[in-house]
């Protein structure tokens, strides 16, 4: 009988192609924030044919969507699913905030003007990771996938608790359906805009909302859980429906349906639901390119991104190459810390374009190798004991 120990390498070589899916997203978005610190003149002309961030986000939905709803239900329990995650995210958020505050200490950076004027709520949007659903600026640009990223999890906890989680293919196609919808039609930020006050309640609302549901599921039962499910589920669909920021309503609901899509091409791999049924999901990324029409760079992002999730998802069983396998380990740190090397070139570097080429290209070189290095340094001290603290916890805290 394997041990516990040998389970978690089997599935830890199984999901190897996923790591690589995952560095090459992160190192793609790295390029394309580097456009304008670096090489101004390319970014039209590469934009205009591809957006290398969209790709790259893309693909980080698909692999979220593809296994965090399986680690969730590989475990059977929503504690442990939230101390894995949380232990996840937040450590290296931290580090991310951090960063920032040195950055506006040595006057690299400054604040958005709600951060006076608005603290609270700017505060607490981002400790709930769900800025982006309650109109409040980033921190740090990259954050905003954090939002759906959370949203996610809320909508697959409530799924979960009420026993309609493998309804993934349903779930993928009707946030397809309103996103097609709804466009020119859904409200941005229909609760949160009108002012500080109005924010503030919006914000504390959704908090009390969230906080409530996720005690009554991780701590009740029966009907109680089920409650608590149904706060969640209604609190978060009420934000993606009225309320988002970027990118938009239409696309931030086919985010949505990007990750369910993902996860009935698991269930489809693990032979839980029938590719016939899986295949369905297919409408997402038509969806996608149909929403973005007259941005050419856009729909074919979309069309890459898809393509290479199944293309690795093909070639699953395929050793992949360590160098690959390594970036994905990396690739949270690399993509939270980049922007704030990148903040340091503008310091020195304002006005690129009077730099020779030569040079940035060297710069661009030496902020990927300093970046890699950054991130390998975290990776060990923080979210490696991160993640081995939340193990230990949920050996701890058996299922209920």
């Amino acid at each position: 009988m394997l041990t516990i120990r040998e389970v978690e390498q089997q599935v830890r070589r199984r999901m190897d192609w996923l790591d690589a899916l995952r560095g090459i997203a992160a190192v793609v978005v790295v390029f394309e924030h580097a456009f304008k610190f670096l090489l101004p003149e390319a970014r039209s002309p590469v934009k205009a044919v591809f957006e290398p961030g969209w790709y790259g986000v893309t693909m980080f939905f698909l692999v979220s969507g593809y296994i965090v709803p399986a680690s969730l239900e590989r475990r059977g329990s929503v504690r442990a699913f939230w101390i894995s995650r949380f232990l996840r995210l937040y450590p290296l958020f931290g580090v991310c905030v951090a960063g920032v505050a040195l950055l506006i200490a040595v006057g690299w950076d400054g604040l958005h003007i709600w951060w006076g004027s608005r603290p609270i709520s700017m505060a607490l949007a981002h400790l709930m990771m769900m800025q982006n659903l309650l109109y409040v600026p980033n921190l740090v640009n990259v954050l905003w996938t954090l939002s759906y990223e959370m949203a996610f999890y809320l909508l697959v906890t409530a799924l979960f608790s009420l026993g309609m989680h493998h309804r993934s293919t349903a779930s993928a196609l009707s946030f397809t359906v309103v996103a097609v919808l709804g466009v020119g039609t859904l409200p941005v930020a229909l609760l949160s805009s009108g002012g500080s006050g109005r924010m503030l309640t919006v914000v504390l609302v959704v908090a009390t909302l969230v906080a409530v549901g996720l005690t009554a599921v991780l701590g009740g039962s029966g009907v109680i859980r089920q409650a608590g499910a149904i706060v969640i589920g209604i609190t978060v669909l009420g934000l993606l429906a009225v309320n988002q920021s970027y990118p938009g309503p239409g696309q931030g609901l086919l985010i949505l349906a990007t990750m369910f899509a993902g996860t009935a091409l698991y269930r489809a791999e693990r032979g839980e639901i029938p590719w016939r049924q899986a295949v369905w999901v297919a409408l997402v990324p038509l969806a996608g390119i149909w929403l973005a029409r007259g941005e050419f760079g856009f729909q074919i992002a979309i069309a890459a991104a898809w393509i290479t999730f199944i293309i690795g998802m093909t070639l699953r069983h395929r050793k992949v190459p360590q160098a690959l396998t390594w970036l994905g380990l990396i690739s949270y740190s690399i993509y939270l810390l980049h922007p704030l090397l990148l903040e340091g070139v503008e310091r020195f570097w304002p006005e690129p374009l009077a730099i020779p080429l030569s040079l940035r290209l060297l710069a661009l070189a030496g902020v990927m190798g300093l970046l890699f290095g950054l991130s390998a340094l975290t990776w060990r001290f923080v979210e490696a004991p991160a993640q081995r603290l939340g193990k230990r916890l949920i050996s701890e805290k058996p299922s209920r």
